[in-house]
């Protein structure tokens, strides 16, 4: 299944220049922009949006140098370009273990964190993360369980954050 899925989207590739440019962006800057409109929207009004930021940044650091670490240790799962012979890889890659995935776990978890205070813009983020994830099987780096798993993973990392924050955060 995992490999039928990523041949046909990663198939998609390699067909149209615009939009194999946009998938790089989406696989490697997206994230960049994600971060930068948090941080124009922390401006705002700090006070308000400090647990926010500290259940979103928080859990998003946890979950990809945390868990996907720690995850990995244990378990190597090569990259498709590793293992499939006529993909469409667009970007390099390093041939480190591909599971899960460390962009979708902290871009979900990141963008779970801001869904939770500001509905509007956190489907925003979810969907630039989902994106995200998409773009990252379409340039040939990531198997599709690699994206749910780190999706699952960011998900559930900063609802977590949010239960314990608000159980341990003094009261002010």
């Amino acid at each position: 299944m995992n490999t039928y899925f990523f041949e046909k989207i990663n198939f998609l590739a390699g067909h149209n220049i615009w939009l194999d440019r946009f998938m790089i962006f989406s696989a490697d800057w997206l994230g960049y922009l994600m971060i930068l409109g948090l941080a124009i929207f922390l401006t705002k009004d700090w006070r308000k949006w400090r647990g926010m930021f500290l259940v979103s940044v928080g859990s998003a650091i946890i979950a990809r140098f945390g868990f996907v670490t720690f995850i990995r240790w244990f378990y190597y799962h090569p990259r498709p370009f590793m293992v499939l012979q006529d993909i469409n890889q667009l970007v390099d890659h390093e041939t480190t273990s591909s599971f899960p995935s460390g962009h979708t776990s902290f871009y979900f978890a990141l963008a779970t964190g801001l869904y939770i205070y500001n509905k509007k813009a956190g489907r925003t983020y979810l969907i630039l993360a989902g994106l995200m994830g998409f773009a990252r099987i379409f340039v040939g780096v990531h198997w599709p369980l690699d994206i749910v798993a780190g999706a699952v993973l960011g998900i559930v990392v900063a609802m977590a954050g949010k239960f314990l924050y608000k159980k341990y955060s003094p009261k002010v």
